[in-house]
């Protein structure tokens, strides 16, 4: 039976335990960028209704003014 090397066995325990931690940093950041993106989904659509409003009185004005025959 083979002895396992300690020096061996701490470092494999070491790289396990960054792996750990970058992957915890990696799902806290995927969490925020979520968190982004869920915020600028409002935005959007206010931008979009307020877009839409200011379009539809542009073009009641225009109309207004050009079919003034």
């Amino acid at each position: 039976m083979a002895e396992i090397d300690p020096i061996a066995y701490g470092i494999l325990t070491q790289k396990v335990e960054n792996l750990e931690t970058k992957i915890d940093k990696m799902e806290a950041s995927v969490e925020r960028l979520i968190a982004m993106v869920n915020q600028g989904k409002g935005g959007i659509w206010v931008g979009m209704a307020v877009m839409s409003g200011v379009s539809s009185l542009a073009g009641f004005l225009i109309h207004l003014f050009v079919n003034k025959s």
